[in-house]
């Protein structure tokens, strides 16, 4: 939604796209101290973590796409007195959907590397935990397996965005 609103409304963007561009090269690692001192070591914090890593790359891609959406189709639309939901809905959000849904295929990854910094951090349960546990024992075959199954779980998620993204976007 944020990315709809910098995208569209020069008022908007010039108030929020400034703080983001700023706060995006953060990586969510570095947040690893103060989610802890917040959050614990609780999936709350794992949250706010993958929810960091992802916001700025779907953010910029929605912003980047609502901009590239044809002038001519928005002026027409004006011109039809077309209401401005109608149009943010079926002009702006259509246009700009294949652009979104690269940033959201891009999000996909994005958190599967968030969680693990995420994971990493403090964790009692998860496949990650898992991995952390057999390094320190000096199991390489568990780690491996470990980063095998992350692998997979990976692919098939990004291969499972790929088919429904194909569905949604279907006239690109």
């Amino acid at each position: 939604m944020l990315g709809i609103l910098t995208g569209r409304f020069r008022l908007v963007s010039s108030l929020l796209s400034p703080l983001f561009h700023i706060l995006r090269p953060i990586p969510p690692i570095a947040f690893v101290p103060i989610v802890i001192l917040w959050f614990g070591l609780s999936e709350t914090g794992k949250l706010f973590l993958v929810v960091w890593g992802v916001f700025f790359t779907v953010w910029l891609a929605t912003h980047i796409g609502v901009q590239k959406v044809d002038h001519g189709l928005i002026r027409a639309a004006q011109m039809l007195g077309t209401p401005q939901p109608q149009m943010l809905w079926e002009i702006v959000l259509l246009g700009a959907l294949p652009y979104i849904t690269v940033g959201l295929r891009t999000a996909v990854s994005i958190s599967f590397y968030t969680l693990v910094a995420a994971e990493l951090a403090g964790a009692f349960a998860g496949i990650v935990y898992r991995i952390e546990i057999a390094q320190q024992n000096m199991q390489t075959g568990q780690v491996m397996g470990g980063l095998a199954a992350l692998g997979l779980l990976s692919f098939v998620a990004d291969r499972s965005f790929a088919i429904l993204a194909e569905r949604a976007v279907w006239w690109r």
